[in-house]
């Protein structure tokens, strides 16, 4: 091996799992072109994971082998690199909140970025854009809540809202209730009767 490929491996196993491996950071060790061979050559040979155009993972080793990196670590480091804010899918939010016992068998996360299909070894993971008030109470309880609800929609609203009003701490139902005026008009009006039934 030359020292291109070395450095990307060394830089690569540098990183913490999910981290990512991007072209831009070996372009004074070469040419653009160098370095994408480079990775392509790394990749052919197991030692890197193409994530999407442009960006690589290192396979993480283990005593039972090598596996592709968790899922949320690689959508986590992709988001921090492109300053998105990303979250868990409305359906696993649900699954965490005790509002439903369905597990979603596809990984798919929510994105303020655009929508995108990753590859991690042999799964696909799915980043899917969403409007700015699935994403704007974040990552907290409260965030999970109203992508939640968006998930189970209108018929289950008030079941799930007054799930929540019991299973929420009174600061994260508080965020919620705070938040009505950025949610959809029937998310709102639910939050609200719950609010009211006290």
């Amino acid at each position: 091996m030359n020292t291109l490929p070395e450095a990307i491996l060394t830089h690569a196993r540098s990183l913490p799992e999910g981290g990512l491996v991007l072209p831009k950071e070996f372009l004074h060790m070469g040419t653009r072109a160098a370095v994408d061979q480079a990775l392509s050559r790394l990749t052919q040979q197991g030692k890197l994971l193409r994530v999407v155009r442009g960006a690589y993972v290192a396979p993480v080793s283990s005593r039972f082998g090598t596996r592709a990196p968790a899922p949320e670590k690689v959508v986590q480091a992709l988001a921090a690199q492109s300053g998105e804010v990303v979250a868990p899918h409305g359906a696993i939010a649900a699954n965490t909140l005790g509002l439903t016992q369905q597990v979603p068998v596809r990984e798919v996360y929510l994105t303020s970025g655009r929508t995108r299909k990753l590859k991690l070894g042999r799964s696909e993971i799915m980043v899917k854009h969403v409007p700015r008030w699935m994403l704007a109470l974040g990552k907290g309880p409260a965030g999970a809540a109203v992508r939640a609800l968006a998930w189970l929609g209108p018929t289950h609203a008030s079941k799930s809202l007054a799930t929540l009003h019991r299973s929420l701490s009174p600061a994260e139902w508080q965020i919620l209730e705070s938040s009505r005026g950025a949610l959809p008009s029937w998310m709102a009006r639910a939050i609200g009767e719950e609010a009211a039934h006290g």
